[in-house]
């Protein structure tokens, strides 16, 4: 093998440059927190934009059970989780997730709060918060298949953290993308 080649368990070699996994996710929980300390003083800047200016962190709304602080820290491990791999019924780092498993281990491990582990079940945790007042830590709901059938974490700046379908990754995608805009179905506040 090459000096500039790393390989890790059960993988081939990662390129070169490319830090390592769990190097990776220290760097996005890094680019998480600059996510969520952004602030401005814009106001929203067209169709495209969520409520509450240009981050969509507007916060207020309903209390949730979860502090603000703990919310914050829900959206730090969720980035850090970013390239994990995607496992219909995976619910750790090791094994993968899908998208209820990686809520349920963020919310468990961050805030330390057992969530139920379906879509469906977690489309009726907490209270309901219009977009308008959607915070880093609230989960944004879909419906991909006429009911609730996606769930990700909100981690400011219109973007959530999700574990989308087979093949692919744990991922950050905008709330009001092309895809998810017309399939989003809602906000809940833990």
């Amino acid at each position: 093998m090459k000096d500039f080649e790393r390989t890790r368990p059960g993988a081939g070699p990662i390129g070169p440059g490319l830090p390592d996994p769990a190097t990776r996710r220290a760097l996005l929980g890094l680019l998480g927190a600059s996510i969520l300390s952004a602030c401005s003083s814009l106001p929203p800047s067209g169709p495209d934009s969520l409520p509450g200016g240009p981050s969509g962190d507007a916060g207020g709304g309903p209390q949730g059970r979860v502090p603000e602080d703990l919310a914050r820290e829900v959206s730090f491990l969720a980035l850090s989780l970013v390239d994990t791999p995607y496992r219909f019924g995976g619910n750790t780092p090791d094994s993968g997730f899908d998208c209820s498993g990686l809520i349920v281990y963020v919310y468990r491990e961050a805030a330390g709060l057992a969530l139920p582990r379906t879509v469906a079940q977690l489309a009726r945790v907490g209270v309901h918060v219009p977009l308008s007042a959607v915070r880093s830590g609230d989960l944004v709901l879909f419906d991909t298949r006429g009911r609730y059938s996606h769930a990700g974490i909100y981690v400011g700046d219109g973007r959530f953290v999700h574990a989308p379908s087979t093949g692919g990754t744990v991922r950050l995608d905008g709330v009001l993308a092309r895809y998810w805009r017309p399939r989003f179905s809602g906000v809940r506040r833990v």
